[in-house]
C-alpha cells in the first residue's frame, strides 16, 4: 500500500456514525466496514462529525426527519412535530466551517443531516415525492459549492471512490492545509 505520512493527508470530513462512533439517534452507529483502510490508502485523514451532537442534542435522542413547512425544508421531530432542530445544526455547520479545514465529505446516506438525497416528509405525515441534501451538506454546498461530496453507500463504487478522491486532491491544491 502506497501509504503517505499523516502530515501530507488531505483532511475530509466523515459522518462519525460511518466511523464507528456511536452517535446515532437511537444510539448505535453506522460502521462502514474497510472505510478507514480505503481513505489511509488514498491519503486522506478522516475528520469525525455528526452534526446532530455537534449542535448539542444528546445521545440518544429523538429522530428527525426532513419536512417541508410552507416551502422551507426543516428538520422536525417524527413523534412530536414541535421539535424543531433546523437552525441548531445549521449554525453548527457553519462554526464547522469555519474551524475545520477539509476537503471533501462522505455523509450517511438517508440522514437529516448528512445525506445528500433524502426523502422530505409531509408536516401531517407521509412522503413527499421529491427529495433534498441533508441540513448540514445544503450549508456544505453553499459555503463551499467545490466541496466534493459521497454518500457512504458510493465508497465501495470503484469508479465513484476514484472520481472522489482525485476530486479532494484538486480540492485540497486549490484551497491549502484542506480549505475553508
Amino acid at each position: 500500500m502506497n501509504r503517505r505520512r499523516l502530515a501530507e493527508d488531505v483532511p475530509v470530513a466523515v459522518s462519525a456514525c460511518l466511523l464507528g462512533e456511536r452517535v446515532r439517534y437511537d444510539g448505535r452507529d453506522k460502521k462502514l466496514p474497510g472505510l478507514q483502510e480505503r481513505l489511509a490508502a488514498a491519503g486522506l485523514k478522516p475528520v469525525p462529525v455528526c452534526p446532530e451532537v455537534g449542535s448539542g442534542l444528546p445521545v440518544p435522542r429523538p429522530p428527525v426527519e426532513l419536512v417541508r413547512v410552507d416551502g422551507e425544508i426543516r428538520a422536525l421531530g417524527v413523534e412530536a412535530r414541535r421539535l424543531d432542530v433546523t437552525e441548531k445544526i445549521r449554525a453548527f455547520a457553519h462554526r464547522f466551517l469555519e474551524t475545520v479545514p477539509i476537503s471533501g465529505f462522505i455523509g450517511k446516506g438517508k440522514s437529516p443531516s448528512c445525506g445528500l438525497a433524502v426523502a422530505l416528509h409531509r408536516p401531517e405525515g407521509g412522503t413527499l415525492a421529491e427529495r433534498a441534501e441533508g441540513l448540514f451538506v445544503q450549508v456544505l454546498r453553499a459555503c463551499r459549492p467545490d466541496l466534493p461530496t459521497l454518500e457512504a453507500e458510493a465508497v465501495a463504487d470503484p469508479d465513484r471512490w476514484q472520481e472522489f478522491v482525485e476530486q479532494v486532491r484538486v480540492c485540497s491544491r486549490v484551497t491549502p492545509g484542506g480549505g475553508r
